[in-house]
């Protein structure tokens, strides 16, 4: 059976050392409790920095990997300078802010970008040691966005997931990252990607088609000769946990000292990291203001606030620290009296125990994070509420707002909206607040830390499998050997060849993609072997492509069909065309250029082709859409088509098409051999005529009639070297 391999930044165990002793304790962080009992329910291995520098444990390595082992668990070790730059510096001096919607906090310093680098390669070495051929390696959140491709790069067949805990950023932000292409093309090393959130899905694909020009079909994408799935995935929580821990003793007895220390005072709970992104400020404003504007509140509420250290290296955590103790000094210095402390402040990691019995004890759960990719707080409140009491105010820019409906959803800065939801959430009857909680429970049971894992463990074997029925397409070794001897074998050779996408690479401008001096002697080659009769059949226009191929002994077809010539013969047209109609289509593509910056027209005798390669990713396909369903509508009772190709839709005659014009070179005689190479929608009619024994080959990895792939030009082009060997 394969293992998992996870891969984080931290270790779920933390490992310090005082005074010559080593202390190893569980890590504080969504990522570490939450996948802590999944990944002990199966055979795996977690792999990360157990929160030490490597000058500490000097001497101590073989005790530290000895203990961490015997947890499932295998440390990197970093240096102080390594931890500084990666650590503290990248992960979450630029990349932090960034991803959360903080720009102008992030520091672009090129350093950090090199020791990013350097730990992410650190990683890679480890996991390329210890992974096993049917291995799952998971890779998890921003520390590790290069390690997917890093990875793939040495061990190419490994199945790889990645999952990003924070947001992803929309495009107008991501695009402020400087490195921001090496970060999309490590990320999609991975076979699967997951985000807590469809937005965040949403975001990341289009920087990729942006950035990248990589376009998704229902969240697939094909970078390279590789399929790649995108999709979302809501982490959960240990639910059951959660829920039987509130029963017990030591909860339920820490629980009742809570409540007898607050007396019949409402409790409001606020819990999270100290992090500039988690509205603590915010909030804490907002209770000073629903105080001054609520006197009858005073006295008859609490504010308990746990923040918990983090960061502490970091320059703006530490202001942060100060700023929060100033304010809640102020107001407790403006509301307390003898008998009552408006904000109770616990600057600490709290004991699990003590955490359940503190949800537990809540009246209302206070959690407004200003962004957060999930929030897992939330989740765990609700969880404890074994009565159904208990109101929960949740920020709308945390993931959990997508799946817990039924709290009080809020926008955090707007205070005045705060308040209302505080005092409604203090009067809420009892009856309303179990309804509420019991939906959200059974939802959050159902969709517990188990079940959110499983998830994306099934959708990456999905996603793998889809990948390996693809490969079984490619013209491997076997098979490529075969089409060779059958090629040698043969008397009567038919080879036909599209050109852009086939032969050349796609080219923003047309008019570049002359073929180089590789192609025309290779197709030379090809073309003067008297058994062999070669077929361009190109969608370009006539002139070209007697320009280009004047010298060869080729057979050509231009505008996809239209016309035909046969070596040195005189061009014919395929039947009597009209082009009389371009009068009343150009005006229309015409008003698309003018309205779509970056697209133009091209002319051909029987054709008018709408370009949009240059066009802005979002705005072409908004435009491309448009224009075709105009066009559908424009030519229903005319003899046209309109068909979309690659960055193209062309209108030309009915009926006129790649295969029909092929038809012509296969009814001449009898092959006994025919290949066929092409790349998009216009080449599905030239495969589909095809007879069985011909071979016919797409390039890239997209569905097609065509039996077998080859991944790019470079491909196809190696194939035709083979061939004239």
């Amino acid at each position: 059976m394969s293992r998992l391999l996870v891969i984080s930044n931290r270790l779920p165990i933390s490992v310090t050392r005082v005074r010559n002793e080593l202390h190893f304790n569980r890590s504080v962080g969504g990522l570490a409790t939450g996948l802590e009992s999944f990944y002990k329910s199966c055979e795996s291995l977690w792999i990360g920095w157990p929160g030490i520098a490597w000058k500490t444990v000097k001497g101590a390595e073989r005790e530290i990997e000895t203990k961490l082992m015997s947890e499932n668990c295998h440390p990197i070790f970093l240096s102080k300078r390594q931890v500084e730059q990666y650590y503290y510096g990248f992960s979450n001096r630029i990349v932090w802010p960034l991803f959360n919607y903080f720009p102008t906090y992030a520091i672009y310093n090129k350093a950090f970008w090199k020791a990013y680098i350097e730990v992410n390669k650190v990683f890679c070495e480890t996991v390329v040691k210890i992974a096993q051929p049917d291995d799952r390696i998971w890779v998890h959140d921003y520390h590790l966005m290069l390690l997917p491709k890093l990875i793939r790069e040495i061990l190419p067949q490994a199945t790889i997931g990645f999952f990003l805990h924070t947001p992803f950023p929309s495009f107008e932000l991501f695009r402020l990252f400087p490195w921001r292409t090496s970060i999309l093309e490590g990320i999609l090393g991975a076979d699967l990607v997951g985000f807590h959130t469809y937005d965040y899905v949403r975001y990341f694909l289009d920087s990729v088609h942006r950035i990248l020009g990589y376009e998704h079909t229902f969240g697939q994408l094909t970078p390279g000769n590789r399929v790649v799935k995108v999709d979302a995935f809501p982490m959960g929580i240990d639910y059951e946990r959660f829920a039987r821990t509130a029963h017990d003793a030591d909860v339920q007895k820490e629980m009742n000292r809570i409540r007898k220390k607050v007396g019949k005072r409402k409790m409001i709970l606020s819990v999270d990291r100290l992090d500039y992104t988690k509205g603590i400020v915010q909030r804490l404003e907002a209770f000073d203001l629903f105080l001054r504007n609520n006197p009858e509140y005073r006295k008859k509420t609490t504010f308990i606030l746990v923040a918990v250290p983090s960061r502490t290296k970091v320059e703006r955590y530490r202001l942060l620290k100060r700023q929060l103790d100033e304010l809640v000094g102020r107001i407790n210095g403006k509301y307390g009296t003898i008998d009552w402390i408006p904000v109770w402040y616990l600057y600490r990691s709290l004991p699990f125990h003590k955490l359940v019995a503190l949800y537990s004890a809540a009246d209302v759960a206070l959690v407004t994070p200003l962004r957060d990719g999930m929030n897992l707080i939330a989740k765990e409140f609700i969880a404890t509420k074994n009565d159904g009491g208990g109101v929960l105010i949740l920020s709308e820019m945390a993931g959990a707002a997508q799946e817990l409906g039924e709290a009080l959803i809020v926008n955090p800065n707007d205070k005045a909206e705060l308040i209302k939801a505080l005092k409604y959430a203090l009067t809420m009857p009892v009856k309303e607040q179990r309804a509420r909680n019991r939906i959200l429970q059974k939802r959050l049971q159902r969709y517990n830390v188990t079940r959110w894992a499983q998830d994306f463990m099934d959708g990456l074997s999905a996603a793998k499998k889809l990948q390996q029925e693809r490969n079984a397409r490619k013209l491997m070794a076997g098979i490529r050997k075969k089409l060779i001897d059958d090629y040698v074998k043969s008397a009567n050779r038919l080879i036909l060849l599209d050109y852009d996408g086939t032969l050349v690479p796609f080219r923003k401008r047309p008019q570049e993609a002359r073929p180089d001096a590789e192609l025309l002697t290779l197709l030379q080659a090809l073309a003067q072997h008297p058994q062999n009769e070669v077929v361009i059949i190109s969608g370009r226009g006539r002139d070209t492509l007697d320009k280009w191929f004047e010298d060869l002994k080729v057979d050509l077809v231009g505008e996809h069909g239209a016309w035909i010539k046969e070596k040195e013969t005189a061009w014919e047209i395929i039947e009597p065309l009209k082009k009389d109609w371009k009068k009343q289509i150009r005006p229309t593509l015409e008003l698309y250029v003018d309205r779509t910056p970056g697209s133009f027209i091209e002319e051909k005798e029987f054709s008018l082709i709408w370009h949009y390669r240059k066009v802005d990713p979002e705005l072409a396909s908004v435009r491309a859409k448009e224009l075709e369903n105009v066009l559908l509508h424009i030519t229903t009772n005319l003899p046209l088509e309109v068909v979309k190709g690659n960055k193209v839709i062309e209108v030309k005659n009915a009926g006129i098409h790649k295969g029909r014009a092929v038809l012509h070179w296969i009814s001449k005689k009898k092959w006994d051999f025919i290949l066929a190479i092409g790349d998009d929608v216009t080449d599905e009619d030239m495969f589909a005529v095809l007879p069985e024994s011909a071979y016919s080959i797409k390039v890239g990895l997209g569905s097609s009639q065509a039996k077998f792939n080859l991944d790019s030009v470079t491909d196809i082009r190696l194939l035709l070297k083979q061939l004239v060997r």
